[in-house]
């Protein structure tokens, strides 16, 4: 079976592990991996991962075009590398940037509102957020942080409304540290969900629930690497015993249908 990894973060070498270590002290954990594009392939062609959707994220507007430039450049190198451009709420010219990631080969957007220290509902996002739908490019949103409200899932509620049609996939269910509340506000929302960062938080029971209550057809697998190993999450997500249907919904004809690729 084909497997896409739809939520990994890569960084240059020479800065990775300082990456690595800056988001451990964000969310107070150790981390293991070491971020780069070469031990995101080395882990995912030992647990069976045929693709991946890479992306890093812009902490500050003046990063956006070379992490987008980086991002393209990882993907031009590895053929099994799907890339999301980044983009920041202080960031002037949002669409000629992500109309060049786009002629650079980037397929979607990724945001992380904790992170960026914006609202994801922010108005100065608006403009983007309509390009995005009516060109139907996806976009990949960190959800859910008990410790702040930028991304809070009612948020997101609000976006999709404003913009019906845009295809969002909300990161960790829609709500990481805040999943069951999340799918009060999701549940009935036209978008996705995401598993990265969520089995260890809800249990392998709990994780399945929300699967089934959200339904198959709307969600995707993500280790969210470095944070988490790939092979782990991968066990973890075996270990629900979904059937064939479900499971290859997850892992990648739903990856499939958002990227728009045919094969992988």
């Amino acid at each position: 079976m084909k497997i896409i990894d739809f939520h990994t973060h890569i960084y240059p070498e020479k800065i990775a592990q300082k990456a690595v270590e800056s988001v451990g002290e964000f969310y107070g954990i150790g981390m293991d991996g070491k971020g780069t594009a070469k031990d995101l392939l080395k882990e995912g062609k030992e647990s069976g991962v045929t693709d991946y959707v890479v992306h890093s994220v812009a902490l500050t507007a003046s990063r956006v075009e070379a992490i987008n430039d980086y991002i393209a450049s990882e993907c031009k190198t590895h053929k099994e590398f799907h890339g999301f451009g980044t983009m920041h709420a202080d960031f002037e010219n949002k669409i000629e940037e992500i109309e060049r990631a786009r002629k650079m080969g980037l397929l979607g957007v990724k945001i992380h509102p904790d992170t960026q220290l914006f609202n994801m509902d922010d108005r100065r996002m608006f403009e983007l957020y309509d390009y995005l739908r009516q060109e139907d490019i996806p976009l990949l949103i960190h959800c859910g942080d008990y410790r702040y409200d930028y991304s809070h899932p009612r948020r997101l509620r609000r976006l999709l409304r404003e913009f019906p049609g845009i295809t969002v996939i909300g990161a960790h269910f829609g709500g990481w540290s805040m999943c069951d509340l999340a799918y009060e506000y999701l549940a009935k929302e036209n978008c996705y969900v995401d598993t990265s960062s969520s089995f260890w938080m809800l249990g392998i029971k709990r994780a399945k629930e929300l699967i089934r209550l959200y339904g198959a057809e709307r969600v995707v697998f993500g280790s969210d690497f470095p944070m988490w190993s790939v092979s782990e999450e991968l066990e973890k997500f075996r270990s629900m015993k979904l059937t064939d249907e479900e499971n290859s919904l997850i892992l990648y004809k739903n990856a499939e249908k958002i990227l728009k690729i045919k094969e992988c």
